[in-house]
Formats: C-alpha cells, structure tokens, sequence
C-alpha cells in the first residue's frame, strides 16, 4: 500500500492525504511512520525505539570501531563484537535508566534542559550560544528541536541517575591497600617460545587443501555487498550563487550582537607550588610559607618567569609559567578572581585551589570589548553565505526527493533534471571509499532494499539521496577462486599444530628432569623477560593475558606451568624465576589515584547490576533480526 502511496504522490490530493495520515498519528498517540510497528526496533515498558533511533546509534558506533579498528574492521570483526546487538542493548539500557530515574522522583526543569544545551560547546560561537547554529546543525543532524531536547532531558535525567548511583559507592583503605598489593606485585620469568613460522618445510597435497576447505567452507565467508548510485549536494558547489548585501549584515548583527562581544581577558603567568588534596594542615602551611617566600622574591625584582623555571611544579614551567589570555571562566573560581582582580604588572599573595598555592603575576589587561558591525562584517557574511548555500543545497535535495515520488529511478530523473548522477561499485558495510563518511554512507544503502530510495541523509557537510542498485548476500565462494587462500590457511594451522605439539613435548621433557639437570641442560634455551606486573606488557612477550595470569600462578616451589601456553607468537613454555613484593611505601603515593580506580570500578559494577535487575523486570520486545 506504501509502495502505491509512493508511486502516486506526486498530485497534490495524496501529498495532503499522507499529511493527514501522519497528523492522525500524531494526534493518537502513535507519534510518526518513524514509529510504528513497521519502523519499530525493539519496546520498552511501552516506549518505542525506532529505526531512525537504531541507525543513527549504529551509525555513531560504526565511526568509533572504523576509528578504533581501521582496515581491520570486517564482516566477521563486526559479528564477532555482536555491534548490532551492542547497539541495541545501550538503546534499551538508557530508556531503563531514564525510566528508573522518573519512578525516584528525578526531574529535569525547563530551565535545567535550557541550560545544558546552552553550555554544549558545538551550539556556541565564541564561548557564547548561538541559536543559529544551533538550528544549523540540529537541521544537519536531521533533529527537530523537539527530538534533540528529548534526548538531552533523557541523558540529563541518566546522569542524576549515575550521580546518585556514584555517591553511593565507597571505597576502604583495605579495599585499596589490597588492589595495591595485587597490582604491584611483580614477578621475573623465562620461556622458550616455540613459533609456527618457522616450520618451512610444511607441503599439503591438493586433496589435504580440498579436505580443509569442506570443513572450513564458512570461515571463507565473503562479505555482503551493496552497489548504489545517488544525488549529493554540497554546499560549497552553491556558495557562488549567493550574494550577501550590507542590509542583511546589519540585521544579523543586531540579533546575534552578543556573539560580537569580546569579553575580558587577562594574560598572566603563575608559580605554582603544588600540595597534595589529602596534605596534612603543617604540609599545607609550609608549602604557603614557600609560595609566600617566592612571591617576595618576585616582588623584590627578581625576574618572575626565571622564578617559574626555578620554582614552579606546573608542567608549563619552562616557558616561564606563561598562560596566555584566558577568560575568568576558563581558569577554577580562586585563581580567575584574584588574576582579575590585578592590573598589569602586579603579583597576587598565594592563591589556594585544588591543585596547591599559585603566585600569579598579570602582564596585561584586555578589556571587554563590543566589535562594531564593520568589524564583524567578514565572519558575519562567511557564517550567512554558509547558511544560505546549505539552504540552497538542501532545498535543490527536497526537490528532487519530492520529484522521485513520481519517478523513482534516480538515473531516469537525474536525466531529466540535468543532476549528476553518481555510482559507486559493489561495497561493504563500511562504504565506498569516496565518500567523507563512508560509514554512515554504507550503514544508510544496507538498509534499503534493491531499487529503494532514501529519505535526503546528512553525510559530513553533504546531502545525499541514494538508491540501491543490486546486492550480493553473503556467501561461500567456490573452492577454485580461494584455493591459494586456502592452502595458505592449512599451512598456517599445521605450523600451529606443529609448535604446539612440541611446546607440549617440550613441557613433558622438564617435568620428567629432576632441578639440577633443567639447570644443566635446559638454561640455555630460555629467554629471561626481567620484571612485569599484572597491569603491564611482559617484555619481549607483549600484552599476553593468560601467560600473564599462569606467571603470577607460580612459586618457587612450583615453578614450571605445566602446560604450553598459546601467545600471538606462538607457543611458551614458562618457569617461575623471582617474585618482587610490592614497596609498602609507594602506597601512600599511588592510593589516591588506586581510590579513584577501584571507586570507578565499583561504581561501573553497581549501575551495571541496576541494569541488569530493571532488564529481568522489564517487558521488552525486540524485532525478529535484532536478538
């Protein structure tokens, strides 16, 4: 009935009648096409997370794991970290959590929500909000501001939530005193490292490799792919047909001319002489007396940043304590009143905060200033030439999305309206490679279907309508057009088989020797890797978890694992060689940092077992496909 709907809305009496249908829902209770049965992901408790929900998670997700992974971000890495299901999941946590934070009684005000999305620096110009740009990108982001408050009162009431949740965790000095002694315990070992590599002389027959094959066929697996052509309209292409005149200038700058007004700042240099947050009272005093001793220097004549090179703990000591200029709120509320406070030229008393006592020294005073519209003219037209030709991108894509209800093969309408037309070859979930976002790009086709069109997508500063033009599922090639891969594969295995079969041999063989012959004999082959701790990358190893855990498993008494112990190398052999205990006296500096570790952990493991207490209770549905 869609498809019909589609295909016949280009007269004006079904445009209205589709209006009518989606102003019904609305007015039911149902909300939009967005968020009916057939756009529903998955039900929570009765709230609905969409498609456009999902695919914009995915979306965010995607980019993450392209940035994390690179090229080895494939079809298989994506099934093996479940991403779908990962997606989906942290959706339906969060309407959880929201939903818990309304039964306590949390509530996020009117004027609560305002300020947060006030204080979101991509909606600010100059450290100021912009309702402009606001609009902008929530426009680019295809939000309604409606969507997007919803969301931020959602993530408002969450964080009350985890705040909560956070001051109601604590940590012992013997829960810390005991982490400590865990982590920084530290143990020497040796290995042999038997390596599959160097088994050269390994040479499967053809009908070995065919065997292999049959009973691997699904590791060979391609990747689904998808062929699109689409529209894209970049604003950058339009900025030539915009002019913007002195008048409209003018009007911007009244109605934005807070933007325009430079505030105070101050450029200062300081000394700092750092305290530790849990000092005794004596520390803190002596660590004043220091400060105050420095700032008479200071005030004697002596030349401050030389001072700073001398004197100061702060990292940025060797260009003399130099700040730069910096507005009040950018510096904690001590420091900012007394450096705006001085004139230029004048040093501060020591001044307390978090971080221990500073003496600042002023060396110059920008005052505020209100730039005039002719001043601002430049960065006023670049900003309006922006907005306009994003318009006229986005206005250009409206017209021919609204024209492919009548003509929904884009190579036919791009003919028709002179529009180029562009077509990419088959692809993977993580798009073409010609694209600025090739993610978003590939997440977006894969969930069309042959010869569908999207609705106008934002791909980086771009505007896209795309149709899919075929699909390959994935599937098992033929053994001809993998052969070398394969043999290359059973290859691989066999040296596997092959090292650990003599890692194991190997093993064997030091069991059966009594101490002083594994000394004679067997010393020589063993690596040393000097000290590690749990928390560390064994030396000459890497970062091998369960050689990691089997070392720390060992004794004097019981020095040799007893079984070969698979790394990304190959296989270990290991012996105990020395245990270090941990020095008592590096605790009193590393607890504060070992409280906030455990703290953070306790915290995760706490909200983690609310999430999984609200999910047991909830009454959650979830389309066929997204399990």
């Amino acid at each position: 009935m869609l498809q019909t709907l589609r295909q016949n809305a280009g007269s004006w009496i079904i445009k209205f009648l589709l209006l009518a249908i989606v102003v019904v829902f609305i007015f039911w209770g149902v909300g939009s096409f967005k968020s009916s049965n057939e756009g529903r992901v998955a039900l929570v408790n009765g709230q609905t997370i969409t498609y456009d929900d999902y695919n914009k998670a995915y979306a965010v997700q995607m980019e993450n794991l392209k940035y994390q992974f690179g090229d080895q971000l494939d079809e298989r890495l994506l099934e093996m970290l479940n991403v779908k299901s990962q997606v989906l999941n942290e959706l339906i946590n969060n309407k959880l959590l929201a939903e818990e934070a309304l039964r306590m009684n949390f509530d996020v005000s009117p004027q609560e929500l305002v300020d947060s999305i006030r204080k979101i620096p991509a909606f600010q110009v100059k450290g100021v909000f912009n309702p402009d740009r606001y609009a902008m990108i929530l426009n680019s982001m295809r939000r309604s501001p409606g969507e997007f408050e919803a969301l931020q009162k959602e993530a408002l009431l969450i964080a009350k939530l985890r705040s909560l949740i956070a001051d109601s965790v604590h940590v012992s000095e013997a829960e810390a005193l005991e982490r400590f002694q865990y982590q920084d315990a530290s143990v020497d070992i040796e290995y042999v490292l038997f390596e599959p590599l160097v088994y050269k002389d390994i040479t499967p027959k053809d009908e070995e490799v065919k065997a292999y094959f049959e009973e691997n066929k699904e590791s060979y697996t391609t990747e689904p792919l998808v062929m699109a052509r689409y529209f894209r309209f970049s604003p950058d292409e339009y900025r030539s047909k915009v002019s913007i005149d002195d008048e409209q200038v003018n009007e911007y700058y009244l109605e934005h001319k807070e933007s325009f007004l430079d505030p105070k700042t101050v450029e200062a240099r300081h000394i700092l002489i750092s305290v530790p947050r849990d000092a005794e009272p004596a520390v803190v005093e002596a660590k004043r007396l220091q400060a105050e001793k420095i700032m008479n220097m200071a005030k004697e004549g002596k030349d401050f940043a030389e001072l700073a090179k001398k004197h100061s703990d702060d990292p940025g000591k060797e260009n003399g304590g130099f700040l730069g200029a910096f507005r009040k709120e950018q510096m904690v509320q001590p420091f900012s009143e007394a450096a705006f406070s001085l004139n230029a030229g004048e040093i501060s008393a020591p001044v307390q905060t978090q971080f221990g006592w500073h003496i600042i020294k002023v060396e110059k005073v920008n005052e505020e200033k209100q730039k005039t519209v002719e001043e601002a003219a430049d960065s006023i037209r670049q900003t309006l030439a922006s907005n306009e030709a994003e318009t006229l991108a986005y206005n250009e894509a409206e017209s021919l999305y609204d024209a492919s209800f009548d003509n929904d093969d884009l190579k036919n309408l791009g003919d028709s309206k002179s529009v180029k037309l562009w077509e990419t070859e088959f692809f993977t979930r993580q798009g073409p490679g010609n694209i600025s976002e090739p993610v978003k790009f590939g997440t977006v086709a894969f969930n069309l279907e042959n010869n569908e069109i999207s609705q106008i997508e934002t791909i980086g500063s771009d505007f896209f309508i795309i149709q899919v033009m075929d699909k390959k599922p994935s599937a098992i090639p033929p053994f001809d057009e993998v052969k070398e891969k394969v043999r290359a594969g059973l290859i691989r295995e066999l040296q596997t088989q092959k090292a650990k079969t003599d890692a194991e041999a190997f093993v064997a063989e030091l069991k059966g020797k009594t101490g002083s012959e594994k000394t004679d004999k067997q010393e020589p082959l063993f690596n040393a890797t000097g000290y590690f701790k749990r928390n560390q990358a064994i030396p000459s190893i890497g970062n091998e978890k369960e050689i990691s855990d089997a070392a720390f498993m060992l004794t004097s008494d019981k020095p040799l694992c007893e079984k070969a112990l698979k790394g990304a190398k190959g296989y270990y052999v290991i012996q105990f060689k020395e245990r270090k205990i941990p020095d008592m006296s590096a605790f009193e500096l590393e607890k504060k940092d070992m409280n906030k570790n455990l703290l953070r952990e306790k915290q995760m493991e706490t909200l983690n077992a609310l999430v999984e207490n609200l999910r047991k209770k909830a009454d959650i549905s979830i389309k066929e496909g997204f399990n």
